[in-house]
């Protein structure tokens, strides 16, 4: 949230994600049967790259230089579609 107060406040629009999987919105996790976490996750991965592709570029808040798998894959799917690609931590 820092990071995207931050970025907002430097003049850029900010798209962010809605929910985050490893480090919060556990409510929204907790209880999920394994077939809705699969639909889940493939819907909001999917959505993630819909919000790429409305973008100049993304923002990777890398704290302690982690980047998981779902990160990963929008990365290489910015690059992929000639996005620049800035990260919080190099």
């Amino acid at each position: 949230m820092m990071a995207q107060k931050r970025l907002t406040l430097e003049g850029s629009i900010v798209i962010s994600v809605g929910l985050f999987g490893h480090s919060g919105d556990q409510e929204v996790w907790d209880g999920m049967d394994e077939g809705t976490f699969t639909k889940t996750k493939e819907m909001l991965d999917d959505m993630h790259k819909r919000k790429i592709d409305m973008a100049d570029e993304i923002f990777v808040i890398n704290v302690g230089g982690y980047i998981g798998d779902s990160t990963r894959s929008e990365i290489d799917y910015a690059i992929k579609h000639g996005k620049k690609v800035r990260y919080l931590e190099d």
